[in-house]
């Protein structure tokens, strides 16, 4: 997981703690807005994506909108990140997600979450 904080401070202009904050903020909005089983296939194949979720767990909920798409982008902003940093970042952890789960595995979580397919 360190290689796609660096590629996010690279590629996005983030911090260093920013990015690993995002990461665990998406992880986590994966995790509770997809299909449980195959969220939890795809994160065994991230080496260390429970430490990620763990420090998003850690860093509170953002504030009023919590839940769904609009708690992740909230959360987000909350650690530092513009709406255009927000939409980089995103798109930037899925396709590093797809090189190491396989389009598969991501297609089929982001196919079951109502929305996410026009983020990313």
């Amino acid at each position: 997981m360190d290689e796609l904080v660096e590629r996010l401070v690279a590629n996005v202009g983030v911090s260093r703690a920013a990015a690993e904050q995002s990461i665990g903020i998406i992880l986590d909005f994966l995790k509770t807005e997809g299909p449980p089983d195959k969220v939890q296939a795809l994160l065994d194949k991230l080496p260390g994506s429970e430490s990620y979720l763990q420090s998003a767990d850690a860093a509170g909920d953002g504030g009023m909108f919590t839940s769904g798409i609009m708690g992740a982008g909230t959360r987000m902003m909350s650690a530092g990140l513009s709406m255009d940093q927000v939409q980089a970042v995103t798109r930037e952890t899925i396709a590093y997600v797809r090189e190491k789960a396989g389009e598969d595995a991501v297609g089929e979580i982001v196919g079951a979450i109502p929305g996410l397919g026009q983020f990313i």
